[in-house]
């Protein structure tokens, strides 16, 4: 009778293991990998010049993990991020991702394109996945690093696109492009100048450090030259010195502004009724409280659970990309691979992910290609929250697909 019960006490151990399995099942583990957790990394700028987007940023992974391990998490493991920040200060990042990368499967969030530069050779050696927090398409070739949307190229086509089609310019026309130094504005600029090729226009380019406080001499020239519009590639700082320019001049040029290039603190300042009245902004990204299904429900999930955090775009930016991060797991999970090659297989494997309008659909199985090529239309607008109200819902420019392609 002992034995017989006995017997029972371990066939009922046995049974539970096994419900236990079901609901985590058995997987190759690499870093940042246990029984129960899978740990991202998330190196961003919390103390220096892009705390106030990397903070709202970070909510916005929260948001989504959250829902995501309420179901289950990923192979029945919780999906938790370990945050380190640098200040924007490449040494600092540097030590940081080192004590951070043992630690972790990949990184969420690499905030910094001197930081990601630095950080890319060993990402190469390591064989981690990182999403970083740009849209610079010299990254596409780097088949560690996942870019959420289309690249800056992109949106400056299509944004010159819509206001060809509004009439702000036409064939023949002179437009101006004011770029800040690096991947950002060399790749903007390239949109631009696709455009002008595509269209016989004469681009007419100015570009700026990254430290430039003053853009009143490149805005003088482009009025010179009679530019119809002008194309901005700057920091949020710069945008609103360039604007200010432009009013200072009594010139009210349309101005088409990279998303990365916006942060709705300008509405605070004095550049504010001029960026308002000649602004518009291209995002990959759905501007917070964009009317899709997706944006929608972040929207009410995030004023749900931070009621008293001012929401930005940054919002829809975390949710998106973790939601694609998240998607990439899955597919490894159904591999049962969950080491960093199994994880980077899957990357190359993922063919369609849907974000129901936060981005355009996503597809990284196409090596050096966007995983995106449609962009979201704004104008900057103070009474809306986010500080963007969208014009034009997702779109794909005939530019945009002329230059895919080419590059097929």
């Amino acid at each position: 009778m002992r034995r017989r019960a006995l017997a029972a006490v371990l066939a009922a151990v046995v049974a539970a293991s096994a419900c236990g399995s079901s609901d985590r099942p058995e997987v190759k583990a690499g870093p940042g990998v246990t029984d129960s957790t899978i740990s991202l990394g998330v190196l961003t700028d919390m103390s220096g010049p892009f705390a106030p987007t990397a903070l709202v940023r970070i909510k916005g992974y929260e948001l989504f993990l959250g829902e995501l391990n309420a179901r289950g998490g990923v192979c029945g493991r919780k999906v938790e991020l370990i945050t380190k920040d640098h200040g924007y200060n490449t040494q600092r990042a540097l030590d940081a991702y080192f004590e951070l990368e043992p630690k972790v499967l990949g990184f969420l969030d690499l905030t910094g394109s001197a930081i990601t530069a630095a950080i890319a050779p060993d990402l190469i050696q390591t064989r981690a996945l990182a999403a970083p927090v740009s849209w610079s398409a010299a990254l596409l070739g780097n088949p560690h690093m996942m870019i959420v949307g289309g690249t800056y190229d992109i949106d400056v086509m299509n944004g010159l696109d819509s206001f060809k089609r509004d009439g702000v310019i036409a064939d023949g026309d002179t437009i101006g492009h004011v770029h800040v130094e690096g991947d950002f504005g060399t790749n903007a600029l390239e949109g631009s100048a696709f455009a002008a090729q595509q269209w016989g226009l004469t681009l007419v380019d100015k570009s700026v450090t990254e430290t430039a406080t003053d853009l009143s001499g490149q805005i003088a020239a482009l009025k010179a030259a009679g530019a119809k519009a002008v194309v901005l590639s700057t920091s949020p700082a710069q945008t609103a010195l360039a604007v200010a320019a432009a009013a200072a001049l009594g010139w009210r040029v349309p101005f088409l502004v990279n998303v990365a290039g916006y942060d709705p603190a300008i509405l605070k300042s004095l550049a504010a009724e001029a960026v308002m009245q000649q602004v518009k902004v291209v995002s990959p990204i759905a501007p917070y409280g964009a009317d899709a299904p997706g944006p929608r429900a972040v929207a009410k999930a995030f004023e749900a659970k931070y009621p008293d955090v001012e929401p930005n775009g940054a919002v829809n930016h975390g949710y998106a990309v973790a939601t694609a991060f998240a998607a990439v797991l899955e597919k490894a999970c159904g591999s049962k691979d969950l080491s960093r090659d199994g994880v980077l297989r899957a990357f190359q494997d993922t063919s369609a992910v849907e974000t129901n309008g936060l981005t355009g659909p996503l597809r990284f199985s196409l090596a050096g290609r966007p995983s995106a090529t449609q962009s979201y239309m704004a104008r900057p607008d103070n009474t809306v929250k986010g500080g963007l109200a969208v014009t034009q819902k997702l779109f794909e420019s005939a530019l945009a697909k002329a230059k895919g392609t080419r590059a097929k």
